[in-house]
């Protein structure tokens, strides 16, 4: 069938198409009151915001997560030079003080790549560290210099690593890093919690490139990669390394009234030992993860993957993601095609009333979405089967993002008529990652989220 074989490939298209996340980027007035208001609510133990409450607190930053590639070249070329995204790491050098690591996404009017040089000329960077995110008294704060050793450019980013030194008598800070361009006094921020006596391998230890240049500041890596694990030390150490071929769960809806029980186990299938400071190439997909002892509780996790990831392109990896957007009945009827090509053409095609242009659209900004959650939010699983992603996935990018160590709330201005919708994700401890987190589920998302769903199943999502 003609049009089964120009749809399908147009959906791979689109799984390889740029991408373009929106996180928005805060005032710094928004940035340095938002914390403390939402560690309060925390402290006190408020409920959590409902999902059609207003918000009282105001505008945190955008999370501190990857953002994916440059917009494409539909979108408006910039009209002025602006920092779009921040991610942050830190790894602790020893007692005395810690290594900070950001990747700095920029546009400039040209909507080519910034080099160091002008980002040297329009941008200034400073911190302040404060003791957490409900105390406003300053440990230290300072300039980052701008030069060719602290800074360098990979690729459509940048890469910023200064060193932070311990405040007296701090075990702990929350780091605000602020970069404001010089000529409009806008600002980009980002936060990042820092321990100085390290708790964990996580804290001193990171997954480099293969030459060790650089930690990845993501949790994925292809199975072409090659990589290193070492510390800013080069600190010689022997790691087992445990590989899981485990197929995670995908996010329950957001209105489920139970979440899904996690695995109390995951079967092993294959040990190994690495060194640090060497370069290796990992055997096969999977989870991998990282001990100094058999008997940590918590270490370093990797996810690797095929070698298109955070892209999605085999028609059978396609077929999963369509959960969020589909029925049990059509999730079966695709799960158990043996062509499934010619099944997700099908499905598209059925979904959007036979139009080709619009089944076109609607592929490729609903796989847009999915890549972008990869690249986003991936932890111990695929981005896209979280929570986070989830949400990423049917809604796209919050209107503004409020946070505390312990918690995010993506505030959603309006959807379906409703004047805001709010979705909490708390932290939970998690042997792998830092950074999972879990949504707190609602019955009263019904009204928001199937609406949405809708508008994807008819066409009318088609960005």
């Amino acid at each position: 069938m003609r049009h089964s074989y120009i749809l399908l490939l147009l959906a791979l298209l689109a799984a390889c198409a740029p991408s373009k996340p929106q996180f928005p980027m805060p005032t710094a007035r928004d940035r340095v009151e938002a914390p403390s208001t939402a560690a309060r609510q925390s402290d006190v133990r408020q409920a959590e915001p409902r999902p059609s409450s207003r918000a009282n607190t105001r505008s945190a930053p955008a999370p501190s997560t990857p953002m994916s590639s440059a917009p494409t070249t539909s979108e408006p070329v910039p009209s002025e030079w602006v920092v779009t995204a921040i991610k942050g790491k830190f790894l602790a050098i020893d007692t005395t003080g810690v290594r900070v690591f950001l990747i700095v996404r920029t546009n400039q009017p040209n909507n080519q790549p910034m080099s160091v040089a002008t980002f040297q000329e329009r941008f200034i960077v400073n911190y302040v560290m404060y003791p957490d995110y409900n105390n406003r008294e300053r440990l230290g704060y300072g300039n980052v210099p701008i030069t060719p050793e602290s800074m360098v450019r990979e690729g459509d980013h940048l890469r910023l690593t200064f060193t932070i030194n311990r405040p007296k008598n701090a075990t702990n800070a929350i780091l605000l890093t602020e970069i404001s361009e010089s000529a409009t006094g806008k600002k980009a921020l980002n936060d990042l919690p820092l321990r100085f006596k390290p708790a964990k391998l996580s804290d001193q230890f990171a997954v480099y490139d293969g030459a060790g240049q650089q930690p990845l500041l993501r949790n994925f890596a292809q199975t072409q990669d090659t990589i290193m694990i070492r510390d800013v030390n080069r600190t010689p150490q022997t790691l087992t390394v445990f590989r899981y071929k485990h197929e995670f769960d995908p996010a329950l809806p957001p209105m489920s009234s139970s979440q899904r029980p996690a695995p109390r186990t995951l079967e092993v299938d294959t040990t190994m030992t690495v060194r640090t400071n060497e370069p290796i190439r990992l055997p096969g997909e999977g989870l991998y993860y990282f001990v100094a002892d058999t008997n940590d509780v918590a270490g370093i996790g990797l996810v690797v993957t095929d070698a298109r990831f955070p892209r999605m392109t085999r028609p059978e990896r396609l077929i999963r993601p369509l959960l969020y957007m589909s029925t049990g009945t059509e999730m079966a009827e695709l799960n158990s095609s043996k062509e499934v090509k010619k099944a997700l053409d099908r499905y598209w095609l059925s979904l959007m009333s036979g139009s080709e242009d619009v089944a076109k659209k609607a592929i490729r900004a609903y796989y847009g979405r999915v890549e972008e959650a990869n690249q986003l939010f991936t932890t111990y699983k695929e981005g896209w089967k979280t929570d986070k992603g989830m949400i990423y996935i049917i809604l796209g990018a919050p209107d503004r993002v409020q946070r505390s160590r312990d918690r995010e709330v993506w505030v959603y201005n309006r959807r379906n008529n409703q004047s805001e919708v709010n979705f909490t994700f708390n932290r939970k401890q998690n042997q792998f990652v830092d950074d999972h987190y879990e949504l707190v589920r609602y019955e009263e998302y019904r009204p928001v989220w199937f609406p949405i769903v809708e508008a994807w199943r008819t066409g009318a999502i088609r960005d």
